[in-house]
């Protein structure tokens, strides 16, 4: 399923499944300047197609590799559309780890990066890299109207579940940098447009920031990861069993003892 949403000179492409909406999950790609950010997930590929048909967007800009962001980077590459990712989300695409089972089921499996890409530039957008959510993340900055895309980089204040590859010191000084940035408008993945985005980031930050801190002192005191998780960030949700255990709140902690000092 797909639907449009407009903000002004921005347009968010609402994308879920019957699952995903189920689970309360649905992600966003956005049209702004003629340049589509992000290209969704395999499940909507047939929806995407007709949307390109429609806008015929100049390029796509990817913020990083996971499969409801950059699902359809095939299709739109071997469609001619130019694109903008890093050499890390590219490389990720055209090698395409195998996923875990919820996650080909909610959005479905996306198929290899195989056609060429033809690189995009915008005179107006620009990748920032942004890493922590993935190593590879980048938020698209639109300096000269203050709005920020911010993939993944923001998702709430206080998320305390985390996957395996995350690395929440590196997310702190994300959010901080992309504060500095001054945005007046911030437009999420899954939240859709923050308001307020610099005291969202600000406080995203800060409760991320003294929850590594909490968990660090836990870890110098001896205490295991279920233990910090379950005192720190209360018992494990719908996530946690969605997934085994693949988005969890002992993955956060785990997380933070993979770089404890």
């Amino acid at each position: 399923m797909l639907r449009l949403e407009m903000y002004d000179d921005v347009t968010r492409v609402v994308m879920s499944t019957a699952i995903s909406r189920s689970i309360g999950y649905e992600v966003s790609a956005y049209l702004v300047r003629g340049v589509l950010i992000d290209v969704g997930f395999p499940a909507v590929a047939r929806e995407l197609a007709a949307v390109l048909e429609q806008a015929r967007p100049s390029g796509a800009m990817i913020t990083h590799h996971h499969e409801d962001h950059a699902g359809n980077v095939q299709l739109a590459a071997h469609a001619g559309l130019p694109i903008a990712a890093s050499e890390a989300t590219l490389h990720l695409l055209r090698a395409r780890p195998r996923l875990a089972p919820y996650r080909r089921i909610i959005w479905g499996t996306p198929p290899h990066l195989l056609a060429p890409i033809i690189p995009f530039t915008s005179e107006t957008l620009r990748l920032v890299p942004t890493p922590g959510h993935a190593a590879d993340h980048h938020i698209v900055w639109d300096a000269e109207r203050e709005a920020m895309f911010g993939g993944d980089l923001f998702l709430g204040v206080k998320v305390r579940a985390a996957h395996a590859e995350e690395h929440p010191r590196q997310l702190v000084a994300s959010l901080r940098a992309a504060a500095a940035l001054r945005p007046t408008r911030l437009f999420d993945a899954h939240r859709g447009l923050v308001r307020d985005p610099v005291s969202a980031l600000l406080a995203k930050a800060d409760w991320l920031d003294a929850t590594v801190d909490a968990v660090d002192q836990r870890i110098a005191a001896g205490w295991s990861d279920r233990a910090i998780a379950r005192a720190l960030l209360g018992r494990e949700e719908l996530a946690y069993h969605l997934s085994r255990g693949a988005m969890s709140k002992i993955n956060l902690v785990a997380r933070v003892r993979a770089t404890h000092p």
